[in-house]
């Protein structure tokens, strides 16, 4: 997905160079950086558009689809099931990574577990529901008591 996204920003690239578009205003029209719109356009001039798609992933997946499919029903069943029992309630990275290597023997590190679950349409989120033990009352009080503790000082 984001990289058929940033392959899509590359081949826009060559076409506004291609009609003699100054670098400056590709990267500002794009969001990118002039020095990337220079690359690209390195690139284009010796192998034109087609050196501007994308090669694959930069990183070969380390688990088989078979051992994706079974991290995912784990994932699905929650942290509780798998030892993890504390307030949070939550998967974390550091979690996740650990899963993997105790399911499957494979090493991950914390940003390759990132990597991986973006791969696969995962994203960072907040809980749906909220903690039993809340107390919206305390909160109430406590926010008003610290808020007025923390008053923003004028200085000349």
């Amino acid at each position: 997905m984001e990289q058929e996204k940033r392959e899509r920003v590359r081949l826009e690239a060559a076409d506004r160079l291609a009609r003699g578009e100054k670098t400056e205003v590709v990267a500002r029209e794009l969001r990118v950086t002039s020095r990337s719109v220079r690359r690209w356009r390195r690139e284009w001039e010796q192998g034109g558009a087609d050196a501007l798609r994308s090669k694959g992933p930069s990183s070969v997946e380390r688990l088989s689809s078979r051992q994706w499919e079974r991290l995912e029903r784990e994932l699905k069943r929650g942290p509780l099931v798998h030892g993890w029992d504390d307030e949070f309630q939550g998967w974390t990275l550091k979690r996740v990574k650990l899963l993997i290597g105790r399911m499957f023997h494979v090493g991950y590190t914390v940003q390759g577990v990132w990597k991986l679950l973006r791969r696969h349409g995962w994203s960072a989120q907040v809980p749906l529901r909220r903690a039993i033990e809340r107390d919206d009352e305390a909160i109430e009080v406590w926010s008003q008591g610290h808020a007025a503790g923390h008053r923003r000082v004028g200085i000349l």
